[in-house]
């Protein structure tokens, strides 16, 4: 039963491919018609004869008639001689005409083939043409050289050659970044290190109060007693007595710390 089943289901598929098929053939029937022979054969000539000017342009040449081709704003022309440019040393230069086939479009253009032979291979050569106040327009042109077969697969393996070279060499570059990455650690660790080892230098470089030579210590401390008041905010008073203890004791004044002034009764005074 199951079988059966999927033979119908098989049998059907078939049946609306063939039916889709037709479809496509008819509707590419009435899309694509022939012109009458004469109109045909008049814009073959034109076709033609645009091919003969356009292949005719040097390459030296080429970049001056784009300009002035844009700068009149004829794109269609300055992107046809663009084209030819890009394909000039493919093709060579022009022998002549093979074939030409013309025909009108479902947007009611006339497209215009034709094969022609060149000195390295043929090129097809299609203009698009538009019928506007009893002239012919041409809004689109394309130049295709026509490559062989072997040609065709071994730009295709180029392609491919030069696509996948691309990613292994981003591969390879990002595998050694990331090879590298245990270096930039162990740069890390060296200059924490030496860090490290400069405080600790200077930390046994810096001398302690034991060490401090006598020479440098202060020469003479005074204290005397306290009695009654302090008077070492007394900045004056500090420093006339420290000038006159320096004088008197012979001993430079910067050697001299005073730590307290106090004021003596002044029954001493009198004894004195």
């Amino acid at each position: 039963m199951r079988q059966n089943i999927k033979r119908y289901l098989l049998a059907l598929c078939a049946a609306i491919c063939l039916l889709g098929l037709s479809a496509c053939g008819s509707i590419a029937a009435t899309r694509i018609e022939p012109l009458d022979p004469q109109t045909a054969a008049y814009i073959g000539q034109v076709t033609s004869s645009l091919l003969e000017q356009i292949s005719s342009v040097r390459a030296e040449e080429a970049d001056a008639m784009i300009a002035q081709l844009d700068k009149n704003k004829q794109t269609v022309f300055s992107g046809a001689v663009s084209s030819w440019v890009s394909v000039m040393n493919d093709t060579g230069a022009y022998v002549g005409m093979v074939s030409v086939d013309t025909v009108e479009n479902e947007d009611g253009e006339m497209v215009s083939t034709e094969v022609a032979q060149f000195a390295n291979r043929q090129v097809e050569f299609k203009v698009f043409y538009e019928l506007s106040d009893s002239m012919l327009n041409p809004t689109a042109i394309s130049i295709n050289p026509v490559y062989t077969t072997g040609e065709k697969m071994a730009k295709a393996g180029m392609n491919t050659l030069l696509g996948m070279g691309t990613v292994f060499i981003v591969l390879i570059f990002i595998s050694f970044l990331i090879s590298c990455f245990k270096y930039i650690n162990i740069l890390d660790k060296r200059m924490k290190e030496k860090k490290q080892a400069e405080a600790t230098a200077t930390v046994a470089a810096a001398p302690s109060a034991a060490e401090i030579p006598a020479a440098q210590a202060p020469a003479t401390v005074i204290e005397e007693v306290p009695a009654e008041e302090n008077l070492v905010d007394d900045l004056e008073l500090v420093a006339v007595i420290t000038a006159a203890i320096a004088a008197a004791s012979e001993t430079p004044a910067n050697g001299l710390v005073v730590r307290s002034i106090r004021r003596a009764p002044a029954s001493k005074w009198k004894r004195a």
